[in-house]
């Protein structure tokens, strides 16, 4: 039988179907992947870089959210980046480091996990889709010792519950489970900070939006390379909750009047930190 190829890659029925999406594209065409390149020696010009990520747990699901700001060295490269994406469903991704390279691998990530879908008739369980990000981010690790890293924040609910699982990675794809809450990116530590005294284990999703606000305002204080919500332009935080119902983008309508609380408050009682 002649084998079909499209875009130099043959065809599923040609390689042999395969369930990672990532293993058959490796096999195939490796140099079509994000990571499938040898660099040249050199210095690496600047490159836009995205900061903080904040998730937590809640009661029902969990959230992550992520600030708009991208760095190129000392520049703010982009006031209106994204850095948390829908992975499918049931689960969420936020990205830091290397914004090219990171934009990239969510998308890899996105595919790879429709791809199972389409070839087992089923979704993978949420330790699966944790275990194939670690995969991705350990094949990058050749770019980050040139230093493109990405560092990703993974979080959602199995198929039918609501118990909200959260996962962090270093940059040689070691997967960590994470409790309650975790943060990434270079205003993280300042993030973590805020999630330590203000996160509740029965807070509902409306509380958990408000400490995620108060988080990502925290790492914008004290972080430079962090913006926080920005109430001259209208530029809010991407925001993204998963239940049993779903991953759902919040609103930035939602946002506002729980950004604007939490300035008035903050006013009120004349703080300077």
């Amino acid at each position: 039988m002649e084998s079909h190829h499209r875009g130099g890659i043959p065809s599923l029925e040609a390689a042999g179907a395969s369930s990672s999406f990532l293993d058959f594209v490796t096999q195939s065409n490796p140099a079509l992947l994000p990571f499938g390149r040898n660099l040249p020696a050199g210095q690496l010009p600047p490159t836009p870089h995205g900061t903080t990520v904040v998730a937590l747990t809640f009661a029902g699901g969990v959230l992550m959210a992520g600030d708009r700001r991208a760095t190129m060295g000392t520049v703010i490269a982009n006031r209106h980046i994204e850095k948390v994406f829908p992975a499918d469903r049931y689960s969420v991704l936020g990205i830091a480091g290397t914004a090219g390279i990171a934009i990239d691998i969510v998308r890899l990530f996105q595919v790879e996990l429709e791809h199972y879908e389409k070839i087992e008739g089923t979704l993978l369980s949420l330790e699966g889709k944790a275990n194939r990000l670690g995969a991705m981010v350990r094949a990058n690790l050749p770019m980050a010792l040139q230093g493109l890293s990405v560092v990703p924040l993974f979080a959602g609910v199995e198929a039918g519950t609501s118990n909200g699982r959260l996962f962090s990675y270093d940059v040689t794809g070691g997967r960590y489970a994470e409790r309650e809450h975790h943060s990434v990116g270079s205003g993280s530590v300042f993030a973590r900070g805020a999630l330590k005294k203000l996160w509740r284990p029965d807070m509902d999703q409306d509380g958990a939006v408000a400490v995620a606000m108060e988080a990502l305002m925290d790492a914008a204080d004290d972080d430079a390379a962090t913006g926080g919500p920005d109430l001259i332009r209208k530029l809010w935080p991407i925001v993204y909750v998963v239940t049993d119902d779903g991953a759902a983008r919040v609103p930035a309508e939602s946002l506002a009047p729980v950004v604007q609380a939490i300035v008035d408050r903050r006013t009120a009682d004349g703080r300077e930190a």
